[in-house]
Formats: C-alpha cells, structure tokens, sequence
C-alpha cells in the first residue's frame, strides 16, 4: 500500500478543505476577541464614565484605522458566534457527513462576511 500522504508539512503549500479554514479562523477570532476584551471594557468604561470621554471618543473613532480595528473584532464577534454555533451542532452529531460540513462551513463563511458589511456600512 502507497502512502500518499505529504512527506513535508508546509502550511503555505498544502490546500486546506474548507471546514478546516472555518475551524482555523474560530480559533484565530476566539483569541483576537480574548485580547481586545481589556480595550473594549476600557473604552465602555471611559464612554460611560462622563459626557466629555463618550466625545472623546466618538472623536478617536472618527480615524479610519479606529474604525477598521473596531471591524475587525466586530468580524472575530461574528464569525466566532456563526462558528460555534456551527460546532455545537456538529458535538450534537448533526451536519457531520462531508456534504453538510462544507455547506455549513461556507455558510458561516458567507454570514460571518455579509453581517460584518452590512454593520460595517452602517456604522461606517
């Protein structure tokens, strides 16, 4: 029996499925959501704590790079929710034959996507 399997493991060269580049990206959005938690909870906290901070900044968000950063973990918030929502049907044991698994993982790849424009075009 051949074996076919690659004999060096370079991440750049080998063509990943799709459900695994879902399963990648939960877990890179999970850390991304861990360490923006202490700059949102700072930023909550300055914005409540009086009218002038809440300007403030209002004022930082109107730079471009503000707002793409706060887009970028508004993706990792909802790509993470569309993902683990997807995982938890798969520990259920639905959704796990590889028709399903790659129709979810685009699915969650496409509403991940098209939620972040839509509230990025609002927000924007």
């Amino acid at each position: 029996m051949q074996k076919t399997r690659p004999k060096h493991l370079d991440l750049r060269v080998i063509k990943f499925p799709l459900p695994a580049i879902v399963s990648g990206l939960h877990r890179i959005s999970g850390a991304l959501l861990a360490l923006s938690i202490p700059f949102v909870l700072y930023a909550l906290e300055g914005s409540l704590a009086s009218a002038e901070r809440f300007e403030a900044f209002r004022a930082c968000l109107a730079n471009p790079l503000a707002k793409l950063l706060l887009l970028v973990v508004l993706w990792a918030f909802l790509h993470h929710a569309c993902a683990g929502t997807r995982f938890l049907f798969l520990d259920m044991h639905k959704g796990t034959d590889l028709k399903t698994a790659r129709a979810t993982s685009m699915i969650v790849m496409v509403v991940s996507l098209a939620l972040t424009a839509a509230i990025g075009a609002y927000a924007w």
